[in-house]
């Protein structure tokens, strides 16, 4: 298993990032240290998380995610520059955009919420969560320079902007003089390809841009362990966002990923995370755990290499 170089951030992460939106949701203390355990023994070194995680479960107000992170940093023993931490600013403790939420105060205040439950003097790489249309691109980038000279984060980067949104958060950086976001994080699996595949892509190739993908298996779906809508819609958790992938298209690449899996002595998720690592543009997909034996087809994907024509199955299935 190789690291990759994330963009020209200068960060080195593994071919598989974890993501950490489960740890205080649908992975408690216990099993998120077990888990993030596993990981970094196999080599991994990359944690994907955010400051509302996991604000949108009953009891929650956000930042669970980032206290278990914390913790385990502080009580596994292993050296701080040995892990790669992802986090990001700017959404409601739901998940979701939020108005003002890039304002330079408020990334000033939240930054340091975050280095507090993280129990850490910096932040690997610090993403803007969602596009602030109330906020400039100049107030926001000015805040990540301040944080990047005061030694707070070493990178920053952005999720869920388009590639208007980015090119103008470019022109902003170049014609301010600011540092511009060297990371991307979008939208992407093998079902959902029309929000990067593109324009988007294009514009990550041409400037050296990191990308790491979330809902890299579809909220479950791509592990082929739903095997119908209805079945989906009983999941208390993601039963929801499961079930509309449930159509001809849907189950034609369940169908493909099958295939290649029996070929390559894997499993489903297994092979929809190396599709995605072997996409052109893309540096590493993220994916969650709950369990470790969810955890071994993660680790798996990140030593699997598939063939040019096993990928071509694949693309041919989910066009």
């Amino acid at each position: 298993m190789d690291n990759r170089s994330l963009g020209r951030t200068g960060l080195s992460i593994s071919p598989v990032v974890f993501g950490g939106n489960v740890f205080g949701w649908t992975a408690d203390e216990k099993t998120s240290f077990a888990l993030l355990d596993k990981f970094f023994d196999a080599g991994f070194n990359t944690i994907d998380t955010a400051d509302c995680y996991s604000g949108w479960v009953s009891g929650n107000a956000g930042g669970e995610s980032e206290a278990i992170i914390g913790k385990w940093l502080k009580q596994s023993g292993r050296a701080r520059d040995k892990a790669i931490v992802i986090t990001k600013v700017g959404s409601t403790p739901q998940g979701s955009a939020m108005e003002g939420g890039l304002a330079k105060a408020r990334v000033i205040e939240k930054v340091e919420e975050s280095l507090r439950r993280l129990q850490t003097d910096h932040i690997d790489l610090y993403l803007s969560h969602w596009p602030d249309p109330k906020t400039p691109h100049e107030e926001t980038l000015a805040a990540f320079a301040t944080l990047k000279e005061q030694g707070k984060i070493r990178a920053i980067g952005c999720s869920n902007y388009d590639a208007t949104q980015l090119q103008a958060s470019f022109d902003a950086a170049e014609k301010a003089g600011l540092p511009r976001y060297d990371v991307l994080e979008p939208e992407y699996n093998l079902y959902d390809r029309s929000g990067f595949d593109g324009a988007l892509a294009d514009l990550c190739k041409a400037k050296d841009i990191g990308v790491i993908t979330y809902f890299s298996l579809a909220s479950g779906f791509l592990t082929g362990k739903y095997k119908s809508k209805a079945d989906a819609e009983s999941n208390k958790n993601r039963g929801g966002m499961v079930a509309r992938y449930f159509d001809e298209r849907g189950t034609r690449i369940l169908s493909a990923l099958d295939e290649v899996a029996a070929e390559t002595h894997s499993q489903p998720a297994s092979v929809a995370l190396a599709w995605i690592a072997q996409r052109p543009g893309v540096t590493a997909p993220i994916a969650s755990a709950t369990s470790l034996r969810q955890l071994d087809t993660m680790i798996a994907a990140g030593n699997l290499k598939l063939s040019d024509d096993q990928m071509k199955q694949l693309n041919d299935a989910s066009a």
